[in-house]
């Protein structure tokens, strides 16, 4: 045992030496944590506004910036990244965007392009797919502000400005495409009142189209006769905006303003994080939540009283009598006989405690703020590396579980738990990359990264369920509190309300139910490109989630046991993981009525990703449901005198 944990720490090292090379080697040049510690900035230092991928809710493809015919540096750098930047499809590099800071510039040209054929069709296409222009500045997304639908005073923050639009000008019928090819920044600042420095705490812009004119062209010294310095740029009357078509010369301008904040750095992502709905969005949760503690509340006390009157009255029986019973105490001797397909039923039950295992984690980092908005892919990067970490636990419940169903080949069960699931997410996950890698998209994983993850699955994932395993099926069985018989029992005429088709379509609706609205706003935030972060409402939905699951599950298993049906192994599986079916269905629906997605590629690319998670879905609630009917069969049959 020593030599083996020796190798497998050796063979860890080596893994986690050759990964992080990778990762440096590829476009995720390391790891990086952004926006940990504020940064002053002094008057007149530069700043850096960096460009980052077009996103739109439309195709959800994101695509590099310099995609599009924008302008372009004397040469183009990427910002280090961290794998979960990279997953997401986040390409961050340099720009033409130059400020200083507080000193105001106006009229001032970036560049100036001649569209081709093929670039001016980029651009059309983008406009009709309605694509989003994202930038950065010390590590705040540009965001266009907007009011309120409702009328009210506070403003809303809009991640990104548009590539252009489409409109009818100067009596045409045709609709034709415009490109915002002005932008009026407007930098937001705390001042430092002890010293000649500020922070940034805000990154505005407004965008415009204008057809700009000027006599003649200076590399260093054009004048526009449609803008002038020292004034902020507006669309005057009677100038037309920026057509795109092809051999059109188009002239890239901004201007920067700076306006003194009382917002403080810490609460500078406070506007970002806003949403239209708050108010009910906090309802509908505390709703939620009352709802199904209630419901759980009920379920607890009716399990009680109902055990405790059936375990006393079965105590108090002569032999005779309690055979003449029928119940739940009848099939004590088939109660503890292992089920078909038992060996599956450890590999999805060890599967489930990694599942689950990763995600309390991630939500307990989540929580203390590790992995708020401003730290860019943190949330994937740590799941990726907790999820391969918790192979641990996954082989050592996976070899324990079947050590107690009489299981022998630790080995293959160790294999099956590190290959089932994974290699089912990496098929989807190929299939899916490779149509990304078709479309020309910047969200395609590059090779080198994708190489990453195989090494972190091969080379630390599976050696680490090896060794769970086999820690799990040297540790001792818990002894059955009753003994089995060599005959199966047989299983009387069901009622209908015991069919297992019934019982998981009623077993799935509570879970579901209790992570129904912050379902939606969760694939809001991920389909519609916004931010999440009620990471403590979120842990709390999940704490409500695991006792609806057991409680729901323990209800059902008991009615199973007392109709005479001792096949509770699976059952108690399927009941709880039913849930993953109405979030698939919901899945579907926010489709239809939420997303405008008409393109096939982005169809199967939210449905292959919404496969996914309904899977996983499935495998945390069922083995959340497993390891409460477990335990709940154990403690009732250990608390009757069985003769």
């Amino acid at each position: 045992m020593g030599e083996i944990g020796r190798m497998m720490m050796i063979n860890t090292f080596w893994v986690v030496v050759v990964v992080e090379l990778l990762i440096k080697a590829s476009p995720a040049n390391g790891f990086y944590l952004p926006g940990v510690a504020p940064r002053d900035f002094q008057t007149g230092e530069a700043l850096e506004v960096k460009v980052n991928k077009l996103s739109s809710t439309k195709t959800q493809l994101p695509y590099d910036y310099y995609f599009l015919s924008y302008c372009k540096p004397p040469k183009i750098r990427n910002r280090a990244e961290n794998l979960g930047e990279v997953l997401r499809g986040d390409r961050i590099e340099n720009s033409v965007y130059s400020f200083s800071m507080r000193k105001p510039e106006s009229c001032k040209i970036a560049c100036r392009v001649k569209l081709t054929a093929a670039s001016a069709k980029s651009f059309k296409k983008k406009i009709n797919d309605d694509y989003r222009v994202n930038m950065i500045l010390d590590n705040l997304p540009v965001a266009v502000v907007r009011q309120r639908k409702d009328g009210g005073e506070r403003r809303i923050y809009e991640r990104g400005f548009q590539v252009g639009f489409k409109g009818k000008y100067s009596g045409s019928k045709d609709q034709r495409y415009f490109i915002n090819n002005h932008l009026n920044f407007k930098v937001k600042y705390h001042p430092d009142p002890d010293a000649d420095a500020a922070r940034v705490v805000g990154f505005e812009v407004t965008p415009l189209s204008i057809n700009h004119h000027y006599k003649k062209w200076n590399e260093n010294n054009t004048e526009l006769s449609t803008c002038k310095h020292g004034i902020q740029t507006v669309l005057q009357p009677g100038i037309l905006p920026q057509e795109i078509d092809a051999d059109k010369e188009i002239v890239f301008t901004y201007d920067v303003s700076f306006e003194s904040s009382d917002i403080r750095w810490a609460s500078r992502w406070d506007m970002y994080l806003l949403m239209n709905d708050d108010q009910i969005h906090w309802f509908s949760i505390i709703n939620s939540l009352m709802i199904v503690l209630f419901l759980s509340g009920m379920v607890a006390m009716i399990m009680a009283r109902t055990l405790y009157r059936d375990i006393a009255k079965y105590n108090q029986l002569e032999q005779d009598e309690v055979q003449e019973e029928t119940g739940w105490k009848l099939v004590h001797a088939d109660v503890f006989r292992p089920p078909s397909n038992s060996s599956l039923l450890c590999v999805y039950v060890g599967t489930g405690v990694q599942v689950f295992g990763m995600t309390f984690v991630t939500m307990i980092f989540a929580m203390l703020g590790f992995l708020s908005p401003s730290n860019r892919g943190g949330l994937m990067t740590v799941m990726v590396f907790l999820w391969v970490f918790m192979g641990l636990f996954a082989g050592y419940s996976s070899g324990y579980l079947y050590k107690i169903v009489k299981g022998t080949d630790w080995k293959k069960i160790s294999l099956k738990t590190a290959f089932m699931f994974p290699s089912v997410l990496f098929a989807i996950f190929f299939v899916l990359n490779a149509l990304i890698w078709g479309e020309k998209s910047s969200g395609a994983v590059p090779f080198g990264t994708m190489f990453a993850l195989v090494l972190l699955w091969f080379g630390i994932s599976l050696p680490l369920v090896f060794l769970g395993s086999f820690l799990g099926f040297k540790t001792p069985a818990l002894e059955d509190p009753v003994k089995t018989n060599k005959i199966p029992r047989p299983i009387p005429l069901q009622p209908w309300y015991i069919h297992p088709l019934f019982a998981m379509l009623f077993g799935g609706i509570l879970p579901y139910g209790a992570v129904f609205v912050e379902l939606f706003f969760i694939l809001t935030s991920v389909w519609l490109n916004q931010f999440y972060y009620i990471f403590g409402f979120l842990f709390l939905v999940f704490v409500i989630l695991l006792v609806t699951c057991a409680e729901i599950t323990i209800v059902l298993c008991y009615f199973q046991l007392c109709s005479e049906d001792y096949r509770w192994w699976w059952r108690s599986y399927l009941n709880s993981g039913a849930s993953a079916l109405y979030l698939f269905l919901y899945a579907i629906f926010y489709f239809c009525t939420k997303l405008e997605i008409t393109k096939l590629v982005s169809g199967i690319l939210y449905f292959g990703y919404m496969s996914i998670i309904a899977y996983a879905f499935f495998i945390l609630t069922g083995t959340i449901g497993f390891c409460a009917c477990f335990w709940f069969v154990r403690k009732i049959y250990s608390s009757v005198k069985i003769d």
